[in-house]
């Protein structure tokens, strides 16, 4: 089953598997996601917000929420590398 992921402001839309991770979507869409972490889920770089959808997501983790409390990363933001879509999604980041 397919999902559509959308990236605002730019509303570019890209078609990705169930499971594929938030990042990977962005990056196929041509999108730049900070990660120094090379995805490992430490640096919490890859922070962006669900806009629709997050409810269809799992919640954040205590893993998920001390990295982002670490890396002071905006509570709001999940971390794209970390998060499988599992419905259609539209997402932004602050630095679009």
């Amino acid at each position: 089953m397919e999902l559509e992921i959308r990236f605002l402001p730019s509303d570019r839309r890209v078609r990705v598997a169930r499971g594929t991770t938030l990042l990977d979507a962005a990056q196929r869409a041509g999108l730049p996601v900070a990660s120094a972490c090379g995805a490992d889920g430490v640096c919490g770089r890859c922070g962006l917000e669900i806009l629709e959808g997050a409810a269809s997501l799992s919640p954040a983790s205590d893993w998920e929420e001390r990295v982002k409390r670490d890396n002071r990363v905006a509570p709001a933001l999940r971390l794209a590398c970390r998060i499988p879509c599992t419905a259609d999604l539209t997402v932004t980041a602050p630095y679009w």
